[in-house]
């Protein structure tokens, strides 16, 4: 017997493109009920309605899923006009005025500041304020280890609070708490500004209100904070700079070289911020430092693997180095290897090793260090958008797996390259709790086969293209066995 011909609901149609037009003039997650109120407003009937709270859930995830690209987008934003500020360094009160300021916008609190230590007094005082509405608070000063400043300033470790005055771990004493509760503060977030393995000073950002301080936020007051101490060493080297200009004379030769190289490390540092504002990738980086500083330049990731030049360059020293590297926040000489290290949160990020015949100046060691920076900053940049997009992959597996039913699904599947049409063969990995690493794994095998993956607890799902589930199951637990450096299982059915 023949269907009967069907047409779409206008209301369901219209209520889809309202979503879209809402997601293109960045509505408010209110709105996203309006389509929903309307329908029911026209009598529109269970089905159609059900198809709009489908529809509205979807939107709401793209618009969610946008709103956290576009704040990270403007969190490297703000963290490469913070480099262009500091290759064109000219008044170091500006660039930290400059710091402090994003460091308030980015976070989005009523107040951000910065102290600096005085050793000859043994306290730390109070640099610049943006946002600041108390005299006082402005000419506060600190004792090392009193209050949360005083206490990051101590331990070279970050520490926040939602609520200062009701938080037993710092040490309050008058003079703090008066100015801090005339100014306002209910939560505080501090930093250390480190020079190699010396503390500074404190970058923090602050709340008249009671709110939690999220790990990522944390993790960019860190990155500005580490600006902040480039520009102070920076301005650092030009006063040495110009006072030997004035007090010794008779070395042109040698006040000239020094100038040179410094400025050679502000267009190394130019260029390479011009390539990753331009799209550019780690082996553009990579090119700039071998063209600047010469010799042969390997980029090693997470794991120690090569993404720029070859394993054989590398030996046991290095890796030694490299940790050591991360823990004083320089660059590392062993042998003729010079090696800058980039961690986040005390775990390796990236690694760049040069070998050469010459001696490397403590100006081209900086631009090494600089380089690993931006590096980080890419491949932290790379990693987001891939597990934005692993997200999304995931979601559509979930669907296809739980409810195979729901429509859209082939629209989906096409958005990201699948097709849904030809064989696939489902594939379920176990490994032995190292979810991240194998999440990050699948996620990248599912987008070059054009496949989906998915993961769930100690298991990876994927769905690849293919007939042979017998041999795909045994690929994926090699490869993945390979990536992790531990055994992994696989089992796969059609």
């Amino acid at each position: 017997m023949e269907r009967p011909l069907t047409t779409p609901a206008p209301a369901s149609a219209e209520g889809a493109r309202a979503y879209l037009d809402l997601l293109a003039r960045e509505a408010s997650a209110l709105e996203f009920e309006g389509p929903i109120l309307q329908a029911r407003a026209a009598g529109a009937d269970a089905a159609t309605l059900e198809e709009l709270e489908q529809a509205k859930v979807a939107a709401l995830k793209v618009r969610a899923m946008l709103r956290r690209r576009a704040r990270r987008e403007a969190e490297l934003s703000a963290l490469f006009d913070t480099a262009g500020d500091l290759a064109g360094l000219r008044d170091l009160d500006a660039v930290l005025e400059a710091i402090v300021h994003r460091a308030r916008q980015l976070l989005g609190t009523d107040i951000a500041y910065m102290t600096l230590n005085d050793p000859e007094r043994g306290d730390t005082y109070m640099r610049v304020t943006d946002g600041s509405i108390s005299a006082d608070f402005r000419r506060l000063r600190l004792a090392m280890g009193a209050g949360l400043g005083g206490l990051v300033a101590q331990t070279g470790t970050p520490y926040n609070t939602a609520d200062y005055f009701a938080d037993p771990r710092f040490r309050h004493t008058t003079t703090i708490d008066g100015a801090v509760q005339e100014e306002g503060l209910v939560a505080i977030l501090g930093v250390p500004l480190r020079l190699g393995p010396q503390v500074i000073g404190v970058l923090f950002a602050a709340n008249r209100s009671a709110r939690p301080f999220a790990q990522e936020e944390v993790a960019l007051l860190c990155s500005l904070a580490a600006h902040a101490a480039v520009a102070i060493d920076t301005a650092r080297l030009l006063q040495e700079t110009r006072a030997a200009l004035a007090e010794l004379s008779g070395a042109n030769a040698v006040i000239s070289a020094h100038s040179q190289a410094i400025e050679r490390a502000a267009d190394a540092h130019d260029r390479m911020t011009g390539l990753v504002l331009r799209g550019g990738g780690v082996e553009d980086v990579a090119a700039v430092v071998t063209e600047v500083l010469g010799g042969r330049l390997t980029v090693l990731d997470d794991e120690g693997r090569p993404l720029v030049g070859e394993a054989r360059e590398l030996d046991a020293g290095v890796f030694d180095a490299a940790q050591s590297s991360r823990a004083l926040g320089r660059t590392v000489k062993r042998g003729d290897a010079y090696v800058a290290s980039v961690d986040v949160g005390a775990a390796p990020l990236c690694t760049l090793v040069l070998r050469t015949d010459r001696p490397v100046s403590d100006t081209d060691q900086r631009i090494l260090e600089r380089a690993a920076l931006v590096t980080a900053l890419l491949l932290l940049f790379r990693r987001s958008v891939a597990e934005a997009e692993g997200r999304v992959r995931g979601e559509l597996l979930d669907d296809l797996v739980s409810r195979p039913e729901l429509r859209g699904l082939r629209d989906r599947a096409r958005r990201l390259g699948v097709d849904l049409d030809a064989p696939h063969v489902l594939v379920v990995a176990r490994h032995d709790g190292q979810r991240e690493r194998a999440a990050f794994w699948a996620s990248s095998q599912a987008t070059l086969a054009h496949g989906l993956a998915a993961a769930r607890g100690d298991e990876v799902v994927l769905l690849l293209p293919g007939d042979r589930p017998g041999a795909l199951a045994r690929r994926v637990a090699t490869e993945l066995t390979a990536s992790l450096g531990r055994p992994a299982t696989a089992g796969a059915a059609p």
